[in-house]
């Protein structure tokens, strides 16, 4: 297997500043926007827009945290025991603009396990989707609103999101079989 870097460091920090302005451009109440990563790696990038948004316009939005291991339609299929780690969402959702925050956007059902649980919070006013990557190969009929990179990638190609605080180092890798 042949890895390659496709995005280094450097150009995953001015990604997550471009999609910090696209979804404030976007948004036309910036105050009822809540940012929901999903685990694994979501999570941290959820909190780094929250600090870029902060500092484009001072507003402090709210973040949560959604784990979608009950809801995958393959929890079943899987022989690995799950790693748990529980949804935070310490707010309602009731009329909020809710952008679900994942690194890496493939078939969608991620997307698709995400939105099941969300409905456990309450009645967002609307729901978007922000990935750094989208590689495409979709399975359900879901789209991101807000794209870091498009990656297309062919059978057998593989694309792995490394953070700093997950991984200790940072960059975006396509792997080839």
């Amino acid at each position: 297997m042949k890895e390659k870097i496709i995005i280094d460091s450097v150009s995953v920090e001015k990604t997550l500043n471009r999609l910090s302005h696209e979804i404030l451009e976007n948004t036309k109440n910036s105050e009822e926007i809540v940012l929901i990563g999903i685990h694994k790696r979501g999570v941290p990038i959820a909190k780094r827009l929250k600090n870029k948004i902060k500092s484009i316009n001072g507003i402090e939005l709210k973040t949560g945290a959604i784990d979608i291991t009950f809801h995958r339609d393959d929890y079943r299929e899987r022989l690995s025991v799950p790693e748990v780690k529980g949804s935070d969402i310490p707010f309602n959702l009731d009329g909020k603009i809710v952008i679900l925050i994942d690194d890496v956007l493939y078939t969608g059902r991620t997307i698709r396990a995400a939105l099941e649980e969300l409905n456990s919070f309450g009645r967002a006013l609307k729901v978007q989707v922000a990935v750094l990557v989208d590689r495409g190969h979709r399975e359900l009929p879901i789209k991101a609103d807000f794209i870091g990179k498009n990656i297309p990638t062919h059978e057998g190609e593989h694309v792995n999101v490394f953070l700093h605080e997950i991984d200790d180092k940072e960059c975006v890798t396509l792997i080839k079989s």
